[in-house]
């Protein structure tokens, strides 16, 4: 296919999250400059990433281990403000200081082979030809909905966590809640305060971890998702593997009752759930709590999935296509992975552009002083 219309760039980003972020800050380090070598392209209406479309309720201070972008720390936020408002104005400061100029918002239909050795990037703003690709789309866009029979029987509503309004909508209500992780316990302690009745289901019991998890623990953890990428499997979560952080809020909930579970159901009816042993539950909602997959469809046409159904990456690099780089997938999807890959990611691209192997960067790009006088960013 020949690049004709194309714009040449050396380096698309798509995604404007924690890892495209990254991505982009390490892409300026190396002195690559925004809308001229790189671009980045993100598909959602306001900076943020996945956080502005979070519920009202998830807090600030309920956040577990949100890590500051590279070269800006998230300092003096309100603990009780929505996770969304905080972590969007972060990302609308950090994207301003760096002069990132994030391109918004910018749909994403599909990675080809192009002429000379180019990626076409094909997007609702045009085409780009990129000699490397940085893909940060996460996965907040593909929520999964598990399938069981009766679904479409249901006379009640279903909603998945993409969705989630927050407790106030479930006043009143019978609500089953399908989903052992994080997400899961959050809505249904929640819910439980305002609804006439709860039933949390799980595929297998969920695991509580008590006491401190340290950098070791982090390590083995990640290892687990990174074999599976590197076998080219679709990746597990971090939290799959490393269980649910025990609190306060919890022990309260278990004590309560609320975090009582039961073996996930086997048909959906009219009227609610029910098992093959003959136990039912009447409900008014179903809210499956239930994950995401990789949204990365779009990179279809490249052909870079194994057998067993995932991308087989090295490090963050795509085992099939060396320009092509995964950041914040699989063991990078943590908010610390995400920047730490963003990193990895351009220093392989770096090596990429120039034909071989290239010294460790030195020094943070400049970010411009602010309206008050102050630098918009503390140099990391």
């Amino acid at each position: 296919m020949n690049n004709f219309a194309a714009r040449d760039v050396d380096v698309v980003v798509i995604g404007a999250g924690q890892a495209g972020l990254s991505g982009a800050y390490h892409l300026r380090r190396v002195g690559l400059r925004p809308d001229v070598d790189f671009v980045v392209l993100d598909h959602a209406p306001e900076p943020g990433g996945a956080w502005q479309f979070r519920w009202p309720s998830l807090t600030y201070g309920k956040v577990h281990g949100m890590h500051a972008l590279p070269g800006m720390e998230l300092t003096g936020a309100d603990d009780g403000r929505p996770s969304s408002e905080v972590i969007g104005e972060y990302f609308t400061r950090y994207e301003d200081a760096f002069g990132l100029r994030v391109h918004r918002p910018v749909h994403v239909g599909a990675v080809r082979e192009g002429a000379g050795g180019r990626l076409l990037v094909e997007t609702s703003e045009g085409t780009y030809a990129a000699r490397a690709l940085v893909n940060a789309t996460g996965t907040w866009d593909r929520p999964f909905w598990p399938r069981y029979p009766g679904q479409e029987t249901f006379r009640g509503r279903q909603l998945h966590t993409a969705q989630y309004p927050g407790p106030e909508a479930f006043a009143g209500q019978r609500v089953v809640v399908v989903g052992g992780g994080a997400s899961g316990t959050q809505h249904l302690m929640e819910i439980a305060e305002v609804a006439a009745g709860t039933t949390w289901v799980t595929r297998r019991p969920p695991v509580f971890r008590e006491g401190p998890f340290g950098e070791a623990q982090g390590r083995a953890a990640v290892a687990l998702v990174e074999e599976r990428v590197r076998k080219g499997l679709p990746p597990r979560s971090v939290v799959s593997v490393t269980g649910l952080p025990m609190n306060d809020a919890i022990r309260r909930a278990r004590e309560r009752g609320i975090l009582d579970r039961l073996p996930m159901f086997d048909r959906i009816t009219p009227e609610g759930v029910a098992w093959h042993d003959g136990r039912t539950v009447e409900a008014d909602v179903i809210l499956w709590a239930t994950g995401f997959r990789a949204a990365i469809d779009h990179l279809a046409p490249l052909k870079l999935r194994e057998p067993g159904g995932g991308i087989a990456v090295e490090g963050t690099r795509a085992v099939r296509d060396e320009r092509v780089h995964l950041v914040g997938y699989g063991p990078s999807a943590s908010t610390i992975g995400a920047n730490r890959a963003g990193r990895a990611a351009v220093r392989e691209i770096e090596r990429l552009l120039h034909q071989g192997p290239t010294a460790e960067p030195s020094g943070d790009p400049q970010p411009p002083v602010g309206p008050a006088g102050d630098p918009a960013a503390v140099p990391g």
